[in-house]
Formats: structure tokens, sequence, C-alpha cells
């Protein structure tokens, strides 16, 4: 499968020293952190860290995407893009960058770019489109069509047979171009993932992982694009884990972790170490181990401890919690959760990892949510589901999955709580966000509501929610 071109294979990068000039004295780490700030004070979601920062400074990056777009002219109001040493899009994403570089060699993209001659925002997950474009594409999206996906995913240039791999079935040495393929790979599935649901995912996103394994046994020029590169595989693999396991694939899921874990102990990376274990004790709650949760927990905080991420360390003291609620130990739990809290309430900071990107307000009261429901506390779990779904509707109202993953919860815990109309109410607001999101984890859970909500089919509303929902296509 031939990629875009590259930005220019006749000329080195020239240096953006503007941009650099705006940064100051803060360090990149630092001025990532703002642009990470500023972007949640507009609702968007990056994944800024320090290396992304150097490639713009270096000039590799020459126009930003859109999302980023928006965050820097937020921080910088006044500005054009030009002012803040950018070139103009025309000349850097499809024809007119074609015109002016002329032909190039078959090779990996190396800017954040789309298929050329396309229209940009086709497959641009931050994009901000109007509602007649975004029911258009998900409605294809839905289809389940392998070239929807393929077209979200291409660009990663991780496809089997593509570029990636053939550099690596030739023995060549893998080098920049490869490592940052899979990088963009795991942040694309993780976008797509959070605005879609995984399960029509979950099988394109196999193919770009068996790619990144192929480019780590055929070994790379420097050493720190080895450990990129074995980061960025180890990543890959939680990605597409974390696919299978909200799909309720949870053996396939299992793998995929264990391949994580085994991939940060031969390269010794702390990290994707706690990262692999954070979301092996997720899996390990939901498929009714609770004890090994609470184990698999304690051994990412300690792991985490090897680093000052107190989001880090937050997420890893709810996994915990949610086994030991799992396990019906409130004591437990309560320590758990006021662990969580107490971390969370230290803020964000230059050390949190970049996957985390997730993990905020919302995310803490659902998943909080989800402990006090294991532990039978119906009304307790209402209130947390309720406040996660509106603060995931307030700030970050294009991640529709999560808003419906909350918005379920919260229906299955109102009926637990004897509120049938509010469950039935909320109920017909996740059913009317089915299609834009594909989660067996989400139609699990409304199934699950329906049975508790049967005996209540003459109350106002729970008729109507019963069915919609029987209307449902049943999950493969």
């Amino acid at each position: 499968m031939a990629s875009s071109p590259m930005a220019s294979s006749t000329q080195s990068p020239r240096p953006n020293l503007a941009f650099r000039q705006l940064r100051g004295q803060r360090s990149p780490g630092e001025f990532a952190a703002a642009v990470r700030r500023a972007a949640r004070e507009i609702g968007e979601r990056v994944s800024c860290d320090a290396r992304y920062v150097g490639r713009v400074e270096a000039g590799e990056i020459r126009c930003p995407n859109y999302a980023y777009e928006r965050v820097f002219l937020h921080m910088f109001p006044g500005r054009t893009l030009s002012d803040l040493g950018f070139a103009p899009r025309a000349l850097v994403r499809g024809r007119g960058a074609r015109a002016e570089s002329g032909p190039q060699p078959t090779t990996m993209q190396l800017y954040e770019s789309h298929p050329s001659g396309s229209d940009p925002r086709a497959c641009d997950p931050y994009a901000v489109q109007t509602h007649e474009e975004s029911d258009v594409q998900r409605r294809a999206f839905m289809t389940g069509s392998t070239a929807t996906v393929a077209a979200a995913l291409g660009p990663a240039g991780l496809a089997l047979g593509g570029p990636a791999e053939a550099a690596a079935l030739r023995g060549r040495r893998v080098g920049e171009a490869e490592v940052h393929a899979v990088e963009e790979a795991v942040r694309k599935i993780r976008l797509l993932d959070d605005r879609h649901g995984a399960d029509g995912l979950y099988r394109r996103a196999a193919a770009p992982l068996r790619t990144a394994y192929t480019l780590l046994d055929a070994g790379t020029t420097r050493q720190t694009t080895s450990d990129r590169l074995h980061a960025g595989a180890g990543e890959l693999a939680i990605s597409v884990g974390w696919l299978a396991h909200d799909s309720g694939r949870f053996d396939d899921a299992r793998s995929h972790y264990a391949e994580a874990l085994a991939t940060a102990r031969v390269y010794g990376d702390a990290a994707l170490e706690a990262h692999a274990f954070c979301n092996t004790a997720f899996l390990a709650r939901d498929a009714g181990r609770p004890r090994e949760a609470v184990r698999a927990a304690q051994a990412a905080a300690r792991a985490a401890h090897h680093f000052g991420s107190h989001r880090l360390l937050s997420l890893v003291a709810l996994r915990e919690a949610g086994g030991w609620a799992g396990l019906g130990d409130r004591g437990g739990c309560e320590q758990a959760l006021s662990r969580a809290h107490s971390l969370f309430d230290r803020g964000v900071g230059d050390d949190d990892p970049e996957w985390m990107s997730f993990y905020g307000p919302a995310e803490l009261a659902g998943l909080e949510a989800q402990c006090w429901s294991a532990l039978g506390e119906w009304g307790r779990a209402a209130g947390h589901a309720r406040l996660a779904a509106a603060i995931a509707s307030a700030q970050t109202p294009q991640f529709t999955r999560n808003i419906a993953l909350y918005t379920a919860e919260l229906a299955d815990d109102l009926a637990r709580a004897g509120h049938p109309d509010e469950a039935a109410e909320a109920g017909l607001r996740v059913l009317s966000l089915l299609g834009e999101v594909q989660s067996s984890r989400i139609q699990s859970m409304l199934a699950t509501t329906a049975r508790v909500l049967l005996p209540h089919r003459s109350t106002a509303g729970v008729s109507d929610f019963l069915e919609k929902h029987a209307c449902l296509p049943r999950a493969v």
C-alpha cells in the first residue's frame, strides 16, 4: 500500500524560529504542559509532549492539524499560523504539496497529513464538523466497511504490506519514519475509539500491531530509535488490547496486554509496565476476577512510583478500588477511592503519560460510579454517573462513546435504585447515540438495564425504551 509522499526528501526541514521564540524560557516539557492546559480550556484534547514541541521547532511539522491549530490560536490570540512560523496548509497538504515538491519516492509520511487530493477534514479525528458532515461520516463509519476504517488508520502507514513492513522484510534498519508511524497509529486508534467505540476498529487495528512487531524484530540504527520503537509497539499492543477488551473479546485482550507486559519486561520499560498492569487490572475486574484486579493494580502502582505522575497513581488507585468493590470489600474500596481523589486533586504534571489524556473529572466520576454499583449502592452510583455524563457532555462533546458509556451506567444505576422512569429516560438518550457508537460494552449494559426494567413496563417511558431497545440489531 503506497503512502502519501514525504513533505520533502530533497531538503532538510527549516527550523521554526518564531515558534521557538514564543516558547521563551520554558522547557519543551513545560511548554507542552501549557499546550495541554490550553486545549482543556477550549474543550480540545491533544497529546502534546516535549517531543512534539521539538519536532515543531525543528520544522518537521510544517503545519499542525486542526486541533493543534485551534489550541495554538487560543494560546496566542491575534496571531495567525503564519505568525507562529507555520507554512500555509495548501503548501503542505494535498495537491499543493505535490506540485511544490515534485515526484517523490514512495515512503512513509512524516508530517500530520491526509490522503493527497482529499478534503483534509475527511479523516482528521480532531476536526470540528458541521452536523451534516458529521452525520454522513458517522453513517459511513458505522457500516463496518473495511475501506472506511482503512482510510482512518491508513495515514499511519502501518498496514500489512505497506512501506513500513516492506522495509523490515527487505532487511533495512528501522528509522525515524517507521517509529513515528507506530506512534501515530496509537494516537489515531485512541481518538477513533473515543468517538466511535471499539467494535468497528478491533479487527483492522490488529494489522498495524503485527507490523509494529515486525519492525521491532528488524532492529534500528540508534538506541534512542530502538527505545521509542519498543515503547510504541508496546503501547500499540495495549491500544489493540483495549479495543478487544471493550468489544467483549476478553481472551484476545488478555493476550495483547500480556504481549505489552512482556515487551516492557524485556526492555526494562517501567512506564509501559505500569500501563500494561493498569489495563490488566481493569480487564480482570470486568472478567470477574476481582482479586487479580487488586494485585495487578498494586503491581501497576509499584511500577508507576518511578515517575512523578499523580494522575497515573490516581488512576491505578481507581483500578484497585474496582477490584476491592468486586470482592465486596467496602473498606478497601473506600481507602483506594480516597487515595485516588487525593492524588487527582494534585493536578496534572509534565510527567503524566500521553495515553492518560482520557483521564479527567468525567472518567474519575464514572469509575467511582462503577465501584459503588459493584457494592450495591445504586443511589450513590447514580449520582456519580450523572456527574460523569454531565461533565463529558459539557467538556468533550465530540467523544460520543464516553458520553454514551456514562449515561448507560446512569440508566442501570437508576433502574436498580428504583427509579424506572428516570432510568428509561437515560436509556433512551443512550439509544439515540448508538448511531454514532459501536461498543459491545454499552450494548451489554443496556441489555441488563432492559431486563431490570421489564417488571416496570407499564411505567411512563419504560415501554418506549423497551420497544426501541428490542429493535436494536443484535451484536454478533
